[in-house]
């Protein structure tokens, strides 16, 4: 069962009933899902998860879904945490994991989001869906509204992976291209529907996708044996990944699962789309929109992230940074994962691993840590990028 309570703002503290719909706090801020710890710590342990299933679902207690019902699954979550050992030794740096998140359905991490806000959409009587996406995402909100029977209306960029376009539409969901970036679909998005019954179900803008997200630090934390790692790698568009394990850490610590020790968090960007590297470099809060984004990794093309305040609180308070990569080297990174480890990742998730040489080479990491890199996607979605490597 959940322990659900209540909605609450990060920025300003105001809450919300988790019986209503809603997407944004009055002061513009993403909501977060909120749950009774105390109850929660007497029916869940790391040693009661050992006999659950291995999907997402496992962390039933800290998810918002209330009735078994209401849940929409293809088998998410519990992705394998690959111990990176020929990768690792080249690198100096024997504690080295691969988070593989293209082993989710629809081969990314974005099921994970989509799952839970799908069965929480479903379990509060939504039936239409929309949402703007530069490509995994809008493929799993696709995949999950076609199993729960809810219709589907997905806006992406012009240079959307043709993979993206054909399993959205195979999904029966309506699918418009539009000329821009991820912000441009998103207002082409609210102009279209309104007034049309539509759920908005972009990045942050409702409080649900970030729940399954945060699964992956529950994972990582069991797949380590009860500890958590060093140092986490992430690639950073929208940022709710990075968020959602952050929350995360405060609940397990609630949970008496952790201490105060946090990993350092590490956000990867990429050079022609880098709204929070600026951002940190001037030792802002918030972040700026990123003009004309350019980069071939289409997840991280997002000129503006909602949740930057919380992205760049995350990175300060872990004593992490936050740094750009060119796309020439997110290419190398694909081909030398694949050469090392046997996977085909994609640009994105190969971010990390060009990120993590930067930190070891600035002196930021030392190569005793054990470090975890975020494959947050299957490469082979990529192929008119990845082409150019054969």
């Amino acid at each position: 069962m959940s322990f659900l309570t209540h909605l609450e703002c990060p920025r300003c503290s105001k809450r919300y009933s988790t019986k209503e719909v809603h997407n944004l706090c009055e002061c513009g801020s993403t909501l977060f899902a909120r749950y009774d710890l105390k109850r929660t710590s007497g029916t869940v342990s790391p040693q009661a998860l050992k006999s659950r299933a291995p999907d997402l679902w496992r962390y039933r207690e800290v998810l918002p879904v209330e009735s078994d019902e209401s849940i929409i699954s293809l088998g998410e979550g519990f992705t394998p945490l690959i111990h990176a050992r020929r990768l690792g030794d080249r690198l100096g740096l024997p504690n080295l994991y691969l988070k593989d998140e293209s082993q989710n359905p629809t081969g990314s991490f974005k099921a994970r989001g989509m799952a839970v806000a799908v069965s929480k959409a479903h379990e509060l009587g939504i039936r239409r869906l929309a949402v703007p996406s530069a490509g995994n995402a809008g493929g799993a909100m696709a995949a999950y509204a076609a199993k729960a029977g809810m219709e589907a209306a997905i806006f992406m960029p012009e240079g959307t992976p043709l993979a993206n376009r054909l399993e959205c539409a195979l999904h029966g969901a309506k699918t418009t291209v539009v000329a821009g970036s991820i912000k441009d679909c998103g207002r082409v998005m609210r102009e279209s529907l309104a007034g049309g019954d539509w759920f908005d179900l972009s990045t942050l803008r409702e409080p649900y996708r970030l729940e399954g997200k945060k699964t992956m630090a529950y994972e990582v934390f069991e797949q380590l044996d009860g500890r958590l790692p060093d140092a986490m790698i992430y690639p950073t568009g929208g940022g709710t990944g990075l968020i959602g394990m952050w929350k995360a850490f405060d609940e397990m610590q609630e949970l008496g699962w952790i201490s105060q020790r946090r990993p350092r968090m590490f956000s990867v960007q990429a050079q022609g789309c880098a709204p929070m590297v600026r951002a940190f470099a001037a030792g802002s809060v918030v972040a700026e929109e990123w003009e004309d984004p350019q980069t071939l990794a289409s997840g991280l093309r997002v000129p503006a992230a909602i949740g930057d305040f919380l992205i760049l609180r995350a990175v300060r308070t872990s004593r992490g940074t936050v740094l750009a990569v060119s796309d020439a080297d997110m290419l190398g990174a694909v081909r030398e994962i694949a050469e090392t480890e046997g996977m085909i990742t994609s640009p994105e998730g190969a971010a990390t691993l060009t990120g993590l040489k930067k930190l070891l080479a600035d002196g930021f990491l030392g190569g005793h840590e054990s470090v975890v890199l975020f494959l947050t996607a299957t490469g082979y979605k990529y192929t008119e990028a990845l082409e150019q490597l054969v």
